[in-house]
């Protein structure tokens, strides 16, 4: 009744602000209205009277005021919450409270003080600490986006609890994260070396705005490693230690069974007995209800013990040199894997394409079902599009359901419009579930299947009968400041409460005061004013008009905070100011009512809630999906297969391609368990680099589901893939970086396995040419131990004669020409960037170079001398023998046969036909009887 109308007469207003002219009777009388019920709802956390002498006397322990903690929420509520208006409401509540909480915490921080001597840590003001942390406060603030925003995942949310063991038990680390966007605990734990490279790697992945360590990691000449290290690579992080204490494996599983959902209970089997990660956790929650001045609510959280063992290990290393998700140029370019392959429509599709592609899967059969629900997708159109057109209507459902699980220690303004806001998102999302159900009735594939099956489940039905009873019909989620207000004062149905409706027709009335004085004042001078709104400044005066028009060039005296972009003045008036606060007056006790409202029905849904967590998951899971299938209509991409080889026919480099606009030249891949050691010749800029990372990202690109840049591809699961690429700098001789690349070999050495993928790229630039040598050799040697996949790029030519002693090496190389120039004087090098069989004949790139300079005549003329003489003594050495050559030729046969008995596919004429060649081939291989007497 009054809300249908009032709501009808707000709209309008916000539709056509011009077009309101009459004036309200009793206006008046309204100004002196004072909202019917408070219950602190209407107190400003930042007025004098509810901070008291708390905030600016007391400090606690660890030397922080309370202002620093206010700072501090500050960063996370622009991280984390809902920016609804511009007045000063904290949504967690006053600073007092705050000083409270940190005297029961005793935190401190060490942002502010790294490299500094770590007897300061431990005494740092938490308030100082935060002031040098420029990660801290995030590029946006929190909103449950539309499907547009989907570079919201960049912003840094995700707070870790890292604990290591103490005594024997050193090296055995715990982790505990949680997203703020994502009401999920993720739990890790795992013995590291001394480099402790899986915890950097899994917080590189994990892009921490904060970090929290206990306080014994950084006593006063005592800083454990880890603390070290991790505060050297993260120096952009936010780092607070907490008392020892907290890191109880009880206490930690004590919360998980209060607060994980039943349908994840299993993960008390799983982490019963790990008792570092159950530390991390019990610190992490305790942390997080701090700084929050919220708890989770009881079942609401998904908690999952994710092992190492189903993920493939990317080192940070690896991930920069391969240009995964950052642009090693222009962090804010997109020329990255993550930007070749990113079509998605939702922020949480975008997070899981990126987690994806830092931890590739290894499980084959959970690929190829990926793969199937792929080249489903592409092969059915209807499919495609109904899927892509309903999935980018949906909101970051993850962030959604973050905020609803938590319940706020404290009401405010805030907190009432959030939960609003929430509620008419929730409504919007459960909506879309009939139609993702439609557009998945006629899928094929196993998992797409599966998805249709758990959208059955009646919950949704449930939660969404429960919101359509209190919440308006057409209350919808908008774009645009003023539109939401108005769908958020109207979304309770009118009749719930008598004094609810009351309130939005003065609601109703005010608004259409301020369009008809605004009539009326345009009139008055006649000039072209309009109404205009924003969350700032509210109703305001917007008009278009060149300064010549107006009298005496300027504004009539009674308009105030006038500012003036190009042709358009946008002002406001002592009497707007005063109808605004009235507005404001008006919203804050709708709010109150509407929240009362809201809470109650919250209450009775969260016992369904947690079908929401699967909605989430098939969300995503099928935006990612989608983005894939989309990457291969831009493309010539093909399904990979999975067998016991790398085989890469015609493959390309993906992100090459999109930055050219065209297909680069493609060359052809193969490894086996009998060759599995390539070695890559050629001159410099001949595409040595690009080759090697062209591999290494179809890899990656084949273990998360997609489809990859090739006519053809087969892969052989890596569990571990390390790249260690010659930079421009790697060419100057300094021990830094000889140093680096030492670290990087040391690492794969160290961490790689039979099942690894090993990428090396000019080992041994920064030394001499006999250290270097001496180093690639002994390094080549210890991996040819392994059965991991090895590429190895050198300008090193003594290195092609090593597989002389390895039968499993083999040689390739980068062809170039020679063309001469019009002059016909001098010689040029075309590249072809072709991968061919065999070591580079183009071996001495430097006299080359040197020809082409000023250098006299005569010293390059003694210079190629010298060089011949001593490329014969080597080749001398190194001449393969023919009882070498005959061995050679049988391991290669016996390998090939042991291929073909595991993977072949042919009927039994073609594979006649297939072993005849083969034992052609090896008879060629080896040499005869005269060959043998002339070499020897």
């Amino acid at each position: 009744m009054a809300g249908a109308g009032g709501r009808a007469a707000a709209s309008a207003t916000s539709e056509s602000y011009t077009g309101r002219g009459s004036s309200t009777p009793g206006v008046g009388e309204r100004t002196e209205h004072t909202p019917r019920y408070t219950l602190g709802l209407l107190q400003t956390p930042h007025s004098s009277e509810s901070t008291g002498g708390a905030s600016s006397g007391g400090t606690r322990p660890g030397g922080s005021s309370g202002e620093g903690l206010a700072a501090r929420r500050a960063a996370w509520n622009s991280a984390v919450k809902p920016s609804v208006s511009e007045r000063g409401e904290s949504y967690f509540g006053d600073k007092s409270s705050c000083v409270e909480n940190a005297n029961t915490l005793n935190l401190t921080s060490s942002s502010s003080v790294r490299g500094l001597n770590s007897t300061c840590i431990g005494k740092t003001p938490l308030s100082s600490g935060r002031s040098g942390c420029r990660s801290h406060t995030p590029l946006m603030g929190y909103s449950v986006t539309s499907s547009s925003a989907v570079s919201a995942h960049t912003v840094a949310s995700v707070i870790v609890a890292v604990v290591e063991g103490r005594g024997l038990a050193r090296g055995e680390v715990g982790m505990a994260s949680i997203d703020l966007k994502n009401p999920e605990m993720i739990l890790s734990q795992f013995a590291d070396n001394t480099t402790y490279a899986k915890v950097i790697t899994k917080l590189k992945i994990l892009t921490p705005l904060e970090i929290i360590m206990s306080n014994t990691a950084c006593d006063a000449g005592n800083t454990t490693k880890l603390f070290s290290l991790i505060t050297e690579h993260f120096k952009n992080v936010t780092f607070t230690t907490v008392q020892r204490k907290y890191f109880n494996e009880t206490k930690g599983l004590e919360y998980i069974e209060q607060l994980c959902a039943s349908e994840f209970s299993t993960i008390f089997m799983e982490v019963q007995s790990k008792y570092y990660c159950l530390a991390a956790a019990a610190a992490l929650l305790k942390y997080v209800e701090f700084i929050q001045n919220a708890v989770y609510a009881p079942k609401s959280l998904k908690v999952r013990f994710q092992g190492s063992e189903k993920t493939a290990m990317i080192d940070s290393s690896s991930a920069q040199n391969l240009e995964l998700v950052i642009n090693n140029r222009d962090s804010r370019n997109g020329h990255t894997l993550l930007g070749v392959l990113n079509y998605t429509k939702t922020p949480g599709g975008s997070r899981r394409l990126r987690s994806n592609i830092l931890e590739p899967l290894v499980d084959a059969e959970t690929i190829n079902t990926r793969l199937d629900c792929v080249q489903e997708l592409l092969q059915d159109e209807e499919l495609f599009f109904g899927l892509q057109g309903v999935i980018s209507k949906f909101l970051d459902t993850e962030q959604l359901l973050s905020v609803l699980v938590q319940i706020p220690k404290q009401d405010t303004v805030k907190t009432a419009e959030s939960k609003i806001t929430n509620l008419i998102y929730l409504k919007h999302t459960l909506e879309l579930v009939e139609p993702l159900k439609a557009a998945l009735r006629s899928c094929n594939t196993q998992l797409l299947k599966a998805y249709y099956n758990s959208l059955e489940d009646t919950r949704f039905g449930i939660i969404l009968e429960k919101i359509t009873s209190v919440i308006n019909d057409d209350t919808r989620y908008t774009k645009g400041c003023l539109s939401m207000r108005t769908q958020k004062c109207y979304a309770i149905k009118p009749n719930i409460n008598e004094f609810l409706d009351i309130a939005r027709r003065t609601y109703t009335e005010i608004v259409d005061d301020i369009a008809g004085m605004i009539t009326q004042l345009a009139e008055k001078y006649s000039l072209p004013m309009k109404t205009s709104f924003s969350s700032a400044r509210g109703f305001f005066i917007q008009m278009n008009a060149d300064c010549s028009t107006l009298p005496n060039g300027q504004l009539p005296s009674e308009f105030t905070k006038i500012t003036k972009m190009k042709n358009t003045y946008s002002f406001t008036s002592a009497d707007l100011i005063k109808m605004n606060e009235r507005c404001q007056e008006s919203l804050r006790e709708i709010y109150h009512m509407t929240y009362l409202i809201v809470c109650k029905l919250l209450n009775e849904i969260y016992e369904h809630i947690h079908c929401l967590y699967k909605l989430s998951d098939i969300v995503s899971m099928l935006d990612m999906l989608l983005s894939f299938a989309h990457a291969c209509t831009l493309s010539d991409y093909v399904r990979p297969e999975f067998t016991d080889t790398l085989a890469i026919k015609q493959g390309w480099h993906p992100i090459l391609e999109k930055i050219a606009m065209e297909k680069p030249v493609s060359n052809n891949t193969y490894l086996t368990e009998g060759n599995n050691f390539v070695i890559i010749t050629g001159p410099n800029m001949s595409g040595k680099s690009t080759y090697l990372k062209q591999i290494a990202l179809c890899q990656i690109m084949a273990q998360i589901g997609s489809y990859v840049p090739a006519e053809y591809g087969s892969f052989r699961i890596a569990e571990q893939i390390f790249t260690r690429i010659g930079m421009d700098d790697d060419i100057e001789t300094n021990a830094s970086t000889f140093m680096k690349e030492m670290n990087e070999v040391t690492y794969i050495i160290q961490n790689a396995n039979d099942k690894s993928l090993i990428i090396i790229d000019e080992l041994g630039r920064g030394t001499s040419a006999e250290e270097g040598i001496g180093i690639c050799y002994a390094a080549c040697e210890y991996l040819l131990n392994l059965k991991a996949f090895t590429l190895f790029a050198t300008h090193f030519l003594e290195l092609c004669h090593i597989d002389a002693l390895y039968p499993n090496v083999e040689n390739y190389h980068f062809e170039v020409q020679h063309v001469r120039s019009s002059a016909g004087s001098k010689e040029k090098i075309a590249y072809t960037y072709t991968l061919s069989k065999g070591y580079t004949e183009e071996k001495n790139y430097g006299l080359k170079a040197a020809e082409v300079s000023s250098l006299p005549s005569s010293i390059i003329l003694d210079a190629k001398e010298i060089t011949s003489h001593i490329a014969k003594q080597i080749l001398h050495r190194q001449k393969s023998t023919p009882e070498m050559m005959k061995q050679r030729a049988a391991y290669q046969l016996a390998m090939r046969l042991v291929q073909t008995a595991r993977n072949s596919r042919l009927d039994p004429d073609s594979l006649r036909v297939y072993l005849k060649a083969l034992k052609k081939k090896y008879e060629a291989s080896c040499p005869t009887p005269r060959e043998n007497d002339e070499q020897q």
